[in-house]
C-alpha cells in the first residue's frame, strides 16, 4: 500500500506528534521504494512548514534524480535545483516532441485532403469523359441506323434526314463504335476505382483527424510524467514491512 494511502490510527495529532527523524526516515523508504515522487514531496511541501523543510532534504532528491534521471549528474550541492533543472529541460523537451508530432498528424491530414481533392477532379473528369463517348456512341449508333435505312425505300423526306446524319459522320462508324465502347468500359473501371480509392482516402483521413484531436486535446495528461525514463514500465511499489509497522506502532 503507498504511504500517502495508509490511515493513521488516532488521528492527525498522532502524526504531529512524530519527530523528525520518523518522518525523516518515512520520507526516505518512500522515495527508495518509489513510493513517492517528486509531487508528493511537493505536495508535502504545501502541507506545513515542518514538512515543507523536512521534504526538501537533499538525500530525498538525490534518490529520486537517480530514479528519475539515471542517466544524467548524480551529485551536486543542491539536488532539488538539479532536479528542477532537469524536469525543466525534460519537460521542454517532451513538449518539443509534442509539437512535432502534431505537425506531423497535420501533415498527414493535409496530404489527405490534398488525395481526396485530386480523386474529385479525377472522378469529374472521367465523368465528363464518359458522358462524352457515351454521346459520340449515341450519334455513331443513329449513323449505323441511318445508313443501313438508306438501303430500303422511305418517304423522301425521312430519306433525306438520314442522308443527312450519314453525311455529318466523317469517320469509320464500325471501328470508332468499337473504339467507344471500350473507351466506356475503360471509364466505367476508372470511376469505380477512383470511387473505391476516395473511400479509402475518407477513412484514411477520418484517423488522421482523430490523431491529432488526440494530440491537440489531453486535459489529463502531463508533459512530464514522474519516471521520464521509463514512465510506461515503472509501477509503484508496496511499501515495505520496515514502514508499515512503523505507522501501526505509532
Amino acid at each position: 500500500m503507498p504511504i500517502r494511502h495508509l490511515r493513521v490510527v488516532g488521528g492527525g495529532e498522532s502524526m504531529a506528534m512524530l519527530p523528525d527523524e520518523i518522518w525523516a526516515h518515512i520520507l526516505e523508504i518512500g522515495t527508495d521504494s518509489a513510493s513517492l515522487t517528486y509531487r508528493d514531496l511537493c505536495a508535502l511541501a504545501m502541507a506545513s512548514r515542518r514538512l515543507s523543510r523536512l521534504s526538501a532534504e537533499p538525500a530525498l532528491w538525490s534518490t529520486l534524480l537517480a530514479i528519475d534521471f539515471p542517466d544524467g549528474e548524480k551529485v551536486s550541492p543542491s539536488p532539488k535545483a538539479l532536479y528542477q533543472t532537469r524536469f525543466k529541460l525534460e519537460k521542454a523537451k517532451r513538449a518539443a516532441l509534442q509539437r512535432a508530432k502534431m505537425l506531423f498528424a497535420q501533415s498527414k491530414v493535409a496530404v489527405s485532403r490534398k488525395r481526396l481533392q485530386e480523386l474529385k477532379l479525377s472522378l469529374v473528369r472521367e465523368g465528363d469523359r464518359l458522358k462524352a463517348a457515351v454521346e459520340e456512341l449515341r450519334n455513331l449508333e443513329r449513323a449505323r441506323t441511318a445508313s443501313v435505312a438508306l438501303n430500303v425505300w422511305q418517304p423522301e423526306v425521312v430519306r433525306g434526314r438520314q442522308k443527312q446524319i450519314v453525311e455529318q459522320c466523317t469517320v469509320p462508324i464500325e471501328s470508332r463504335v468499337c473504339a467507344l465502347k471500350m473507351e466506356v468500359q475503360v471509364c466505367k473501371q476508372q470511376i469505380a476505382n477512383f470511387n473505391k480509392t476516395y473511400e479509402e482516402e475518407k477513412k484514411k483521413l477520418g484517423k488522421h483527424k482523430q490523431a491529432l484531436a488526440s494530440l491537440e486535446y489531453h486535459p489529463l495528461q502531463s508533459h512530464f510524467n514522474s519516471t521520464p525514463s521509463d514512465s510506461n514500465k515503472r509501477k509503484r511499489l508496496e511499501l515495505s514491512s520496515d514502514c508499515k509497522s512503523l505507522f501501526l506502532n505509532v
